[in-house]
């Protein structure tokens, strides 16, 4: 997940986050984040297929922004 510079979250797949995140943040990944840059990753998963990853996607996007915020915030925790 990407937090955006207006506070708004964004999910997507990648397979290459790194050039993923350098795209996004050169305005050339995705129309949603051009206009809301920069953006910073701040939550990952590292499923074991592309279709895990399609599947926990489509899953994340359907949670409410305070549930993506819930989930971003233990993630963060975690790593202190």
């Amino acid at each position: 997940m990407l937090k955006c510079a207006d506070g708004t979250i964004y999910t997507g797949y990648t397979i290459n986050l790194r050039r993923r995140l350098e795209c996004h943040n050169s305005g050339k990944a995705s129309k949603y984040t051009r206009s809301r840059l920069p953006v910073e990753c701040v939550y990952t998963e590292k499923l074991c297929d592309k279709s895990a990853a399609l599947r926990r996607e489509k899953a994340l996007k359907k949670l409410s922004h305070l549930q993506k915020e819930a989930l971003i915030a233990n993630f963060q925790e975690t790593f202190l």
